[in-house]
């Protein structure tokens, strides 16, 4: 396993034609390969619009079911193996009849596909209705040891649990990816709008200083209008890589499709965790109540 990578962020803008969205990606997934990529990742739910901005039935028609000869994944397999990449893509899985998650596979750099993360946090907020549509995930916090790295995924929500960040870095995760979905109600905008990308950019960052490892956050970008005429939102983009000490490495725009390919060194995590050694530090035994919904 190679040290020094780069690893590529697709932060874009999608329509309501799936096949468009996929063909743009698998034109930025070869872009990213010839910038030098190893590991590139989509935003979340890549294939469509954000289409939980409201509880609609005839949504659900977008889910998939999820296995190695989903066509979706059979051409990001092949995609891979060709271009010796691994890929991260996420997926709006149809597990079931009325059973379906919010999903991201992972494909090694042969094109093996190496399984998937279903998101466990899912919220319910005015424009994120995903509790209509997903049911949390029930495969815990999984790590895939990858050609490049040993990585873990996480999925928008998610990015706000410090429990999260730290139960996959304790099963090794080397780099934490986040593909997002996340943006301004414009009626918040002006008065809330820094605050909350701020927020929202500093507990990722601080996920990276606990755990010592490096964070991937990658968002959709653009205005989507609501299906319902309600006010719409307006994704934040910001894109980001954040290394073992929290500092932003790249960024990208709050208004632009962009294609990051950022170089990593593997090598700092083992030098971060050793000077900050906040595993060794750790006291297990002091941590019972942490799985308690609140200490009366």
């Amino acid at each position: 396993m190679q040290k020094n990578i780069n690893i590529g962020l697709i932060q874009m803008t999608c329509t309501v034609d799936s096949i468009s969205n996929l063909d743009k990606t698998i034109t930025l997934i070869k872009n990213a390969a010839n910038k030098g990529a190893n590991i590139i990742c989509t935003q979340e739910l890549f294939k469509t619009p954000y289409f939980c901005q409201t509880e609609d039935y005839s949504n659900f028609k977008l889910g998939e079911y999820i296995d190695e000869n989903n066509e979706t994944i059979r051409t990001l397999s092949n995609l891979a193996k060709k271009l010796k990449i691994v890929i991260i893509a996420s997926l709006f899985e149809n597990r079931a009849e009325g059973l379906y998650h919010n999903t991201a596979v992972v494909l090694d750099a042969d094109g093996a596909y190496l399984g998937k993360y279903r998101k466990m946090h899912i919220p319910d907020d005015p424009h994120y209705y995903e509790k209509f549509y997903f049911s949390p995930g029930d495969l815990g916090y999984k790590v895939f040891k990858t050609k490049y790295a040993t990585l873990g995924v996480l999925i928008c929500w998610d990015q706000w649990y410090p429990e999260a960040a730290r139960l996959t870095a304790l099963r090794g995760a080397q780099i934490l990816f986040y593909p997002t979905a996340i943006g301004w109600l414009p009626s918040d905008k002006i008065k809330f709008g820094t605050q909350q990308h701020n927020a929202w950019e500093t507990i990722q960052r601080s996920h990276s200083v606990a755990n010592g490892c490096f964070v991937a956050s990658i968002n959709r970008v653009g205005f989507e209008a609501s299906p319902d005429h309600n006010e719409g939102i307006e994704f934040w983009g910001q894109s980001f890589v954040s290394d073992t000490s929290g500092q932003i490495l790249q960024k990208a725009s709050s208004d632009k499709e962009e294609l990051l390919v950022v170089p990593i060194d593997l090598a700092e995590i083992e030098n971060t965790r050793v000077h900050w050694p906040f595993f060794r530090d750790r006291r297990i035994s002091s941590y019972e109540y942490i799985t308690k919904k609140y200490i009366d």
